[in-house]
């Protein structure tokens, strides 16, 4: 089976997950800042693997099916388990940060099994905010974070992030990025997790 990753767009998927392992384990240790840097590079992967899985010549079957279900994985990894753990480190583990924590991995099951049966309605839109929106987002509420006081923060990314896990399975249409979006979120995956990491090692 490993054979699948020697791939370059499946190796890219891989990266991707190493990157999401290594997020959670920054979580876990309490180092949130260094944690949402890592995950933006499970976020560049995850843009990335599709566009060169594109282009790579005489690409079998069976490699793409191997590659849909790696990024199947990575997305509820680093799309909605490593938020969720996030948003409970920073709630203390209280009984809310467990609710929407679990709204947020139920949501994102749900999402990710839509998708992967149903793909994209007939327009190209996806229905429901993909998971990949959810690191960007983070990663501008933590940039922010010294901005607010800290009530004011944990109220902010607690309604925000339920609300998010209610637009990931909401009936609403999003279009699919454009080079222009993709370019931006490159630009701003880059630069916000050299920002969080200097942060973060401070």
């Amino acid at each position: 089976m490993l054979r699948y990753l020697v791939d370059p767009a499946n190796a890219i998927t891989t990266a991707g997950l190493l990157f999401s392992s290594i997020a959670l384990y920054l979580a876990l240790a309490g180092r949130l800042d260094l944690s949402v840097a890592a995950a933006l590079w499970a976020v560049l992967a995850d843009h990335l693997d599709g566009v060169v899985a594109g282009r790579t010549r005489n690409r079998s079957a069976d490699t793409a099916k191997m590659g849909k279900s790696l990024d199947g994985f990575g997305d509820i990894i680093y799309g909605a388990l490593l938020p969720a753990i996030i948003l409970v480190q920073v709630n203390a583990a209280s009984p809310l940060s467990f609710v929407i924590a679990t709204a947020l991995v139920l949501a994102g099951t749900i999402r990710l099994s839509y998708f992967a049966n149903f793909g994209k309605s007939e327009d190209g839109r996806f229905l429901g905010v993909p998971l990949s929106y959810d690191i960007p987002l983070l990663a501008a509420l933590f940039l922010a974070r010294p901005l607010f006081e800290p009530a004011t923060f944990l109220l902010i990314a607690d309604v925000g992030f339920l609300a998010l896990a209610i637009a990931h399975i909401a009936s609403i249409r999003v279009p699919s990025p454009n080079r222009l979006m993709y370019l931006a979120i490159t630009l701003f995956a880059l630069s916000a997790s050299i920002a969080l990491a200097q942060r973060g090692c401070l």
